[in-house]
């Protein structure tokens, strides 16, 4: 089956991109590596888990719903591991390797989680919001029984309310951000009243629970022999670096900790996009047009892979670059595409102080960084410390490709997702700016995928064998 548009990505961005353009008639195939659409934000839950009535789980069912009535392709369960030339895209699925082409290419992949490093982060315990959200919405499992909450932004609530809904203790919520910081986003948070009722439901919640939140306090240390056992949190100033103060110790089996969300925006690097980097906005981003296009014609980036802007600028923002691709692809007109676009460019501007405030309470702040200790491992997949990549600056290291060759840091099945943002803040530092010390080169395989099943099944017999060479 031929295609007139491929879309990465099945989430709330993905998903309303791929419905719009089917919408005007374009033949349009959907991947995603989870085996249902939904994305992070509605992630649906395992096959026969029921679970409690939430926001997200409608929103995921009506999501899910309308894609199953459309006329998208769907490919789900697949990880795309190469994109190339003319948006040639392989994808390992449930039968194997599949190739598809089509003129034109949607990256709404979405975010990671960011966590930067302290002592005892790696304890078995110690696990990130983002990842907590997973546990709680899709397998209905709490992360402990006694957990810190620990980070900054708006899933520290969230976090928490999951947990005490499902009969767990949350010890403390350990912020960032101090009172007058969520105090100062009221007049932005008021332009959602829906979401500011939510949020406000969620701290009656906790506050019935009794739950202490210690403003204004980062974690020190992670402490335990083979998992965490306590957790020692230290007082910070607004940048985020630790200053005198009395120091607190809690005792938790689980750690939560999360400190914002970088960009997934692996798929623009890999075709050479222009790109900016936008603190506010979680790092290196495309430069893109009021709807989704790239620098590279055929190419287009919606979402919070484009962004951080969250999942109402990225409903409206998946439906502006579908809507795009059908008006490039002839199948809408000037006057027929200014009309479609006008509901959702409204939306988006609607959402977009809300969002941004929410996006700005996840920004990295750097003196976070300057606080980890040398000894630290801040890559943990090839265990490289911060000490490690200062030396490699010392040694000639300018960027973080140069930073790579000399400690192998973002070489592991990461890929560097999700040591990248910190490694850089820490080169930065030594260089001046992250412009200067760029990204790590986006190339393929975009996901780790074994090399048996890329290479398939075969007979030893079938493998010509040259005859020995006479003597």
């Amino acid at each position: 089956m031929s295609h007139d548009v491929i879309i990465l990505g099945a989430g709330p961005a993905g998903a309303n991109a791929a419905l719009a353009a089917a919408e005007t008639g374009l033949k349009v195939a959907l991947f995603d590596q989870q085996p249902e659409a939904g994305g992070q934000v509605w992630r649906a839950p395992l096959p026969g888990l029921a679970l409690p009535a939430s926001p997200e789980k409608a929103g995921g069912d009506a999501l899910r719903a309308r894609l199953a009535a459309s006329s998208v392709d769907l490919r789900l369960g697949r990880t795309v591991w190469s994109v190339g030339a003319h948006f040639r895209l392989d994808a390992l699925g449930p039968d194997g390797n599949e190739t598809v082409e089509a003129p034109r290419l949607i990256a709404a992949t979405g975010a990671h989680e960011r966590v930067v490093p302290f002592p005892g982060w790696t304890l078995p315990g110690v696990i990130g919001l983002a990842a907590a959200t997973v546990l709680l919405k899709s397998h209905g499992a709490l992360p402990g029984q006694r957990v810190v909450v620990a980070g900054c932004g708006p899933l520290l609530a969230a976090v928490a309310t999951g947990i005490v809904k499902m009969g767990g203790t949350v010890v403390a919520i350990v912020d960032l951000a101090g009172p007058g910081d969520w105090l100062r986003l009221l007049p932005a948070l008021a332009t959602q009243p829906r979401l500011l009722a939510r949020g406000a439901g969620w701290a009656l919640k906790l506050g019935g629970k009794r739950v202490p939140v210690h403003f204004r306090h980062g974690v020190r240390a992670a402490l335990g022999a083979d998992a965490v056992a306590r957790v020692r949190l230290a007082p910070v100033d607004a940048q985020g670096a630790f200053t005198a103060g009395p120091e607190i110790t809690l005792e938790a089996d689980a750690l939560t900790v999360g400190h914002g969300l970088v960009p997934g925006n692996e798929l623009p690097r890999l075709f050479r996009t222009e790109q900016t980097f936008d603190r506010r906005r979680g790092g290196f981003v495309p430069v893109l047009d009021a709807f989704g296009r790239t620098s590279l014609d055929g190419l287009y980036a919606c979402g919070d892979g484009a962004g951080l802007r969250g999942v109402l600028v990225a409903e409206a923002a998946g439906q502006l670059a579908g809507l795009a691709c059908a008006h490039d692809a002839g199948a809408l007109t000037a006057a027929a595409f200014a009309e479609r676009t006008k509901a959702p460019a409204a939306a988006a501007a609607q959402a977009r102080p809300f969002s941004d405030a929410m996006a700005g309470m996840m920004a990295l702040r750097p003196a976070q960084v300057a606080a980890i200790p040398p000894e630290t491992v801040v890559c943990r997949c090839e265990d490289v410390t911060r000490a490690e990549i200062e030396a490699a600056y010392d040694d000639g290291a300018r960027d973080l490709n140069q930073m790579k060759q000399f400690t192998r840091c973002g070489m592991g099945p990461c890929q560097g997702r999700f040591c990248g943002d910190v490694a850089g803040e820490i080169l930065a530092a030594k260089v001046g700016s992250r412009e200067k010390v760029g990204t790590y080169t986006a190339r393929p395989p975009l996901r780790p995928v074994p090399l048996a099943d890329l290479m398939g099944s075969f007979d030893y017999g079938d493998i010509p064998i040259p005859r020995p060479a006479p003597l």
